[in-house]
């Protein structure tokens, strides 16, 4: 009979040292359903003890040339590369994405975000301005903040996490890190890295635990002046509820409700494997994925036939098998959950054309009990259904008809949300004319998720406050102070 395998136990990292945790948390492997990892249930002693460490490290830290960081970082990125296969791994096995997303997106973008912040943080500028009939000369100065509270989701672990790390402690902030108890691994495995980079002790602390107590902890103490979340809106409106009282500064990158709008002079052959794509990678729990499919009148019965047959291509399976293309969703509750909005689509008279309920789905004997899905296409929706208004954050997208330009945008626009919309057109005086009246921080046209990390990223209404990227993150991750001399 087999020995069961041991548990991975996960420990805080705390003031440059591993630190063990009175009580802990389950974590699954979403693949199998199987319990594999232990994480910290940290809380106010634990982020206490991170937020100490931190501010005793930011004056060496924050005194150190943006060179002498830039370095650090640049090691930092160099040692994750060296183990991309481990992370990957790891990565995969955690949150329930392909070995394949995990390989080419997310652990080469953590590699990417620290050498990107390590470049960008050497080129910003100050500002100057003379007022010579006052015999004055003004300038500005930036310097970093304090200790950065950094909150980041389950759904691209250790990409999200080094996209606000890097910014942060390349600005010369020290951090205070709370990822998903979801998906713990691949921070844990960076904290190990730390110390061969060349980060000093305090300058990186990570806690683990849930939003409700380590998260709380660490939003609501006194000497965390700002904080940097990525996750739900429900959660966001908790967060700014309660670092209201300290004035706190805060960046907030929340949902959305995507709109793909496809006129009937796209390039469908280029159009349809792109959107299936932004429709279905990483199991459609990519903030950024679309959900909602507008398409007009004249190319719709042809988009929805090429695109159903190219939705059925994709196959869901073992994560860790390369050529599989829909991996497992992060949890038994949220697959749940996403099972649910298709089951209120039917209920309210839509048609399921592939995927759940519709499709049989054939999982190996070792992911009987996995949190898969198959890539759900549904159409005849109405835009005041639930399936088009909330964010369902899974393979599944709604697919709808509409008539003229003026009539798509104000559709697109219905919503509460506003973060990514992509336009698909060959008429280049429209794709224009369409991006500036969407309500969106991000128009893609006639392609998807193509990125310029310099560029502002974040979204309108309900989708976030601020912006992420290289100018963006060095003003949040900085205090500005205006110095005027006279002479």
């Amino acid at each position: 009979m087999a020995r069961p395998q041991a548990l991975l136990v996960l420990e805080n990292f705390i003031g440059g040292k591993f630190v063990p945790c009175s009580s802990y948390i389950d974590s699954y492997n979403p693949s199998t359903g199987d319990v594999y990892c232990r994480v910290p249930d940290s809380g106010k002693e634990e982020v206490e003890a991170a937020v100490k460490a931190a501010k005793d490290a930011f004056p060496v830290w924050s005194s150190k040339s943006p060179s002498e960081r830039s370095q650090i970082l640049n090691k930092l990125a160099d040692l994750i590369e060296h183990d991309l296969e481990a992370f990957a791994q790891a990565e995969s096995k955690d949150q329930g994405k392909t070995i394949t997303f995990a390989r080419t997106v997310d652990i080469p973008r953590a590699v990417h975000n620290f050498r990107f912040f390590a470049s960008s943080i050497l080129h910003h500028v100050t500002e100057c301005t003379e007022m010579p009939t006052m015999g004055c000369v003004h300038y500005t100065s930036r310097a970093p903040v304090g200790v950065a509270g950094l909150i980041s989701p389950w759904n691209l672990p250790l990409y999200l996490l080094t996209w606000k790390i890097a910014p942060a402690i390349a600005c010369g902030n020290t951090v205070v890190a709370k990822p998903s108890e979801m998906t713990s691994v691949t921070a844990w495995m960076m904290c190990k890295l730390l110390e061969k980079a060349g980060v000093p002790p305090g300058v990186v602390n990570v806690v683990f635990g849930t939003g409700a107590k380590a998260g709380e902890a660490l939003v609501c103490h006194p000497d965390v002046p700002l904080i940097s979340f990525t996750g739900s809106t429900l959660t966001a409106q908790r967060i700014t509820e309660r670092s209201a009282p300290h004035c706190k500064r805060l960046s907030l990158e929340l949902g959305g409700k995507n709109p793909a709008i496809i006129f009937d002079d796209a390039d469908l052959s280029h159009c349809i494997p792109t959107t299936v794509r932004s429709s279905f990678a990483n199991q459609g729990e990519i903030c950024l994925c679309t959900s909602r499919i507008f398409v007009q009148r004249g190319i719709y019965s042809e988009f929805l036939k090429r695109f159903v047959a190219e939705a059925k291509k994709w196959k869901t399976g073992n994560p860790s098998d390369p050529t599989v293309d829909v991996g497992a969703l992060i949890s038994k509750e949220h697959l749940e959950k996403v099972r649910n909005y298709v089951k209120k689509a039917q209920a309210e008279g839509a048609r399921v054309l592939c995927g759940e309920g519709v499709d049989p789905l054939a999982l190996p004997p070792g992911n009987q009990k996995g949190y898969f899905m198959l890539p759900t296409v549904i159409a005849e929706v109405k835009d005041e259904s639930c399936c088009m208004q909330e964010e369902i954050f899974g393979p599944v997208t709604c697919v709808v008809a509409f008539d003229t330009e003026e009539e798509v945008i104000k559709r697109a626009n219905g919503v509460k949300y506003g973060l990514a919309a992509t336009v698909w057109s060959g008429n280049v005086g429209r794709v224009h004319r369409v991006a500036h009246r969407l309500q969106s921080g991000l128009v893609w046209t006639n392609c998807w998720l193509v990125r310029d990390l310099n560029l502002p990223f974040g979204g309108m209404k309900a989708s976030g406050i601020g912006r992420e990227g290289a100018k963006d993150s060095y003003e949040f991750f900085t205090e500005v102070k205006t110095i005027t001399i006279k002479h």
